[in-house]
């Protein structure tokens, strides 16, 4: 999992929602109704462009330090903090016993998809 860390720019409007603006990041805007609901905003919008710019193989700039960033009046400057996971699909040989091979093709199951299920269960994850 690789972690990124970039300042964004909130902008309060006259209705009392935020626009938020990456400076490293030309084109990765967000809103949010309020604050709380604009930091939220802010990391998923982080997120996708980090996992849209790996997918497509194009460089990640680097982040600014939050002291160069500046903020004009009704504006503040933050961090904020995205995780990507990388979802490529990996091949894994495992072992089942044929009875429950069976019971699997029965059911109509994804061997896959009810391994994946179990397995962030078990960690605890989403």
């Amino acid at each position: 999992m690789a972690e990124y860390v970039y300042p964004a720019i909130f902008h309060e409007n006259d209705d009392g929602s935020f626009t938020i603006t990456y400076p490293d990041l030309p084109g990765c805007i967000s809103e949010g109704k309020s604050l709380g609901n604009a930091m939220y905003m802010a990391q998923s919008a982080l997120v996708q462009w980090i996992g849209y710019l790996t997918d497509k193989k194009l460089s990640i700039p680097e982040a600014s330090d939050i002291k160069d960033v500046g903020a004009a009046p009704g504006e503040f400057a933050n961090l904020i903090r995205a995780e990507i996971k990388d979802t490529r699909a990996v091949r894994r040989t495992v072992s089942i016993p044929k009875w429950m091979d069976d019971e699997v093709a029965e059911a109509g199951l994804s061997l896959s998809r009810v391994l994946q299920d179990a397995l962030k269960d078990r960690l605890n994850v989403s």
